[in-house]
């Protein structure tokens, strides 16, 4: 289910100067955690802020940002 998710963020040098993002657009992951960490609901977040995503994306970057700690020996 995790690599599901993580199949919906994409790094390309071209596209957000190289960030992760979420494929098929220019919202990066870090976008969607600073509403996440500002308390924003995901219904805020897609109602409000990225009305083109949908929830998986959201998850995708929760994922993305937990398998990226991993890697980096943070959690």
């Amino acid at each position: 289910m995790r690599e599901q998710f993580l199949n919906r963020i994409s790094v390309d040098r071209n596209i957000c100067h190289g960030k992760p993002h979420i494929r098929g657009t220019r919202i990066t992951v870090q976008q969607v955690l600073d509403l996440l960490a500002d308390e924003a609901s995901q219904e805020e977040i897609i109602g409000e802020d990225f009305p083109d995503l949908v929830p998986e994306d959201i998850r995708a970057c929760i994922a993305f940002a937990n398998q990226y700690t991993k890697s980096q020996g943070i959690a």
